[in-house]
């Protein structure tokens, strides 16, 4: 008899497998999420992963249409795997725009694929965290964006970080003051770039690069040099930006828009130095046309923005003639995961379960499998191990998956109407009658129950 050909067990490079321990954390993770985008009145939605190619292509540029997993399939149509969640959502809104009413506010939660090179935390597959109010242009879903920023990052258990500020109509009028329109779009790609090659680096490319005289390259770089972080430097900071933008309205109601902004983020009582108003800020060149947000974490500056977004004014015009101006920003998912794994923000634990029913005796299978069960109806998760194997077994499973309390029961508990209650994290061990079990567990995992 020849021997069974095995298949070797891998993946595909640049995608990979999660195991439970990193699934619980993104999935607790992306719970919260979807809390707080609740609690605003965000809708959730999901489009289909493959979409016709003619959505998707031209719409992220060159870059993007090349990374498009794209082929011809059964049924001989030019498909694509989702890019991002914002295309789709574009032809989502002009399909159903009779049904959603407007405004809408929705929250997408799916994987997106992109065929571009692996590197270290980046991979062909991964998950984005999106949520827009589209339908306005009132600066009120501005300022509702920041509070959701704000609030999820609290949520999430966060005490120091930053979410910075501009408005792209502040940049245009800056530029437009200066008869420098034409050269927004090289201007806003090398502003861009502050955070790697810092201020000389700008100056030096707004020279060489874009081709600007001396006195230009100091306007735009003294302007987009100070960062605000209170209500008083950031007024202080507005008024001389409106100072130079006496003949640009455009530029003038962008400083009106922001300094609103802030004005209603203080009033709704969030922290003035979790705020930084930056005028450097460009993002997306093209792509955003007002308010934009950048958020990065005080004790890790350098992973960067780990939930970014802003203001667009039109985010259906390929597919329809109405105007959708929206708003909405996008959580880092992964990026924050390792920020939160560097930073001890993370449980270890590899099972949603927090008590581990062992068995000890497999002739009162029954009693296990009861007790368990009423310790779920009392909303504390709980496992009932499968075997009868030695104890010190089972409670090597039990440390090593992370449960946190581990139940006991032999033929002197079963006499006794007693159960062995062993906290994991302290050790302590203790004999409690069945009718407490229950109140005595809940002490035991206080707000962890769920």
């Amino acid at each position: 008899m020849s021997k069974k050909q095995l298949i070797k067990p891998r993946t595909l490079k640049g995608f990979r497998d999660y195991l439970p321990d990193a699934m619980l954390a993104r999935e607790t993770l992306i719970d919260t999420a979807r809390q707080v985008y609740r609690s605003y009145g965000f809708s959730p939605i999901d489009t289909p992963a493959l979409e016709y190619s003619e959505i998707l292509l031209g719409k992220g540029g060159d870059e993007s249409d090349k990374q498009l997993f794209r082929f011809t399939d059964q049924g001989d149509r030019d498909v694509s795997m989702r890019f991002d969640l914002t295309v789709p959502f574009a032809r989502f809104t002009a399909q159903h725009l009779n049904d959603l009413g407007m405004p809408f506010k929705r929250y997408h939660i799916g994987t997106v694929w992109r065929a571009e090179k692996p590197q270290k935390g980046r991979y062909r597959e991964f998950m984005q965290c999106d949520f827009d109010t589209i339908g306005t242009e009132s600066n009120t879903a501005d300022i509702e964006t920041l509070l959701v920023i704000h609030d999820l990052f609290e949520a999430l258990g966060f005490e120091r970080f930053t979410i910075r500020i501009n408005n792209r109509l502040i940049l245009n009028g800056l530029l437009e003051v200066r008869g420098l329109e034409e050269k927004s779009v090289a201007i806003l790609r090398v502003l861009d770039k502050l955070p790697k090659i810092l201020h000389d680096g700008v100056r030096r490319e707004l020279s060489e690069v874009v081709g600007l005289n001396d006195a230009d390259v100091e306007f735009i770089v003294n302007l987009t040099s100070d960062i605000a972080r209170n209500g008083k430097e950031a007024e202080e900071l507005l008024t001389r930006a409106s100072g130079q933008l006496q003949s640009s309205s455009i530029g003038l109601l962008g400083v009106d828009r922001i300094s609103e902004l802030l004005d209603a983020a203080i009033s709704a009582g969030i922290d003035g130095s979790r705020i930084q108003l930056d005028l450097s800020i460009a993002r997306g060149l093209d792509y955003y046309t007002g308010t934009i947000y950048e958020t990065f974490l005080n004790d890790l500056p350098g992973i960067g923005s780990v939930c970014s977004g802003g203001r667009y004014d039109n985010l259906a015009e390929l597919f329809t003639s109405q105007k959708l101006p929206g708003v909405g920003a996008s959580l880092g998912l992964d990026r924050l995961l390792a920020a939160m794994d560097e930073l001890g923000m993370l449980e270890t634990a590899a099972t949603p379960a927090q008590v581990l029913v062992t068995m000890f005796d497999a002739n009162r299978l029954c009693d296990y499998v009861r007790i368990g069960r009423e310790i779920r109806k009392s909303g504390i998760s709980a496992e009932v191990f499968p075997d009868a194997k030695a104890v010190g077994k089972q409670m090597k499973y039990a440390n090593r998956k992370g449960f946190r309390v581990a139940l006991i029961a032999g033929e002197d508990e079963f006499e006794n109407g007693h159960w062995q209650v062993k906290d994991l994290d302290s050790g302590e061990q203790t004999a409690v009658p069945e009718p407490e079990l229950v109140a005595h567990l809940q002490h035991i995992l206080g707000d962890t129950t769920h």
